[in-house]
């Protein structure tokens, strides 16, 4: 099609920031560090290789992922343990804090909830910033890889797609049948994963994590959780992802409790009234 002569001046136009964030409510780091200080470690997962595991957290408390053996991504769902119609809403988050997130950031509920899940606390990865391709670390902006697209790119059956992963374990956790569990997996956090989108096409890319053995992402859980996290079988997603190629190693998950449980105040849920102008 003929590029219209005021071609130029139409993508000179300035942006606007869809959500300015001057108003969002903002955590005291100094606060929830010191709440921090107080708590005792109460269980931890080791995360295999190409797998997932469940874990739990009480409210108030904080679970920390570390990388352990080797470069790896994975793929974090969380819900609140008591609903798990409450989940993570990874387009909100996006559109609060930007594709990638890190301290002092929060991970956000879905409607009609839409309030903090979880706040970051520590990230290790924090000075990596963005790249010059434009990639940066622990994005909100990929979907988990499946065996569903998977299926449509390759005609292939593989069945330890994060998805999957995550499916298994919301299964093995009890209580849920396998349709019903794969129902609640949401888009995800990809802990660790570095990716951005190419300028010149626009499609969204990985390159190798810059996660090394003892480096560490800590969250402090706003509400109590439940969490799912996936050790991707891209690995460090330097190259493909969905396969039993790429070299893969386990992650690890600790949980902390404060001392007292009561002492934790939970965020409100949304203001809104949940009429949309219905009979009114």
């Amino acid at each position: 099609m003929t590029e219209p002569a005021d071609a130029e001046t139409r993508r000179a136009v300035q942006p606007v920031i869809c959500y300015p964030d001057d108003t969002l409510p903002r955590p005291d780091l100094a606060r929830y560090r010191q709440h921090r200080a107080g708590m005792r470690k109460v269980s931890e997962k080791l995360v295999p290789p190409r797998d997932a595991r469940c874990f739990d957290v009480p409210a108030g408390g904080a679970f920390r992922i570390t990388s352990v053996e080797g470069p790896q991504v994975g793929d974090l769902n969380l819900w609140n343990a008591d609903n798990l119609d409450e989940r993570f809403f990874s387009g909100k988050t996006r559109a609060l804090h930007g594709t990638h997130v890190s301290t002092g950031d929060r991970l956000w509920s879905v409607f009609p909830f839409l309030r903090p899940m979880a706040t970051i606390l520590e990230d290790t990865l924090d000075w990596y910033g963005i790249d010059s391709f434009g990639g940066s670390v622990h994005d909100v902006i990929g979907t988990r890889c499946d065996p569903y697209t998977n299926a449509l790119l390759s005609g292939g059956q593989y069945h330890h797609c994060c998805h999957s992963n995550l499916t298994r374990a919301l299964t093995n956790r009890g209580g849920l049948a396998p349709d019903v569990a794969e129902r609640h997996v949401h888009d995800v956090l990809n802990v660790f994963m570095c990716t951005g989108f190419t300028r010149d096409t626009g499609q969204y890319f990985m390159k190798a994590s810059p996660v090394r053995p003892g480096d560490y992402i800590e969250f402090l859980a706003e509400i109590p959780l439940l969490g799912a996290l996936s050790a991707c079988p891209g690995g460090d997603c330097s190259s493909e992802h969905s396969s039993d190629t790429a070299a893969c190693y386990p992650l690890l998950v600790e949980v902390f409790a404060p001392e007292d449980k009561d002492g934790w105040s939970q965020p409100p849920v949304s203001s809104y009234d949940g009429s949309h102008g219905i009979g009114g």
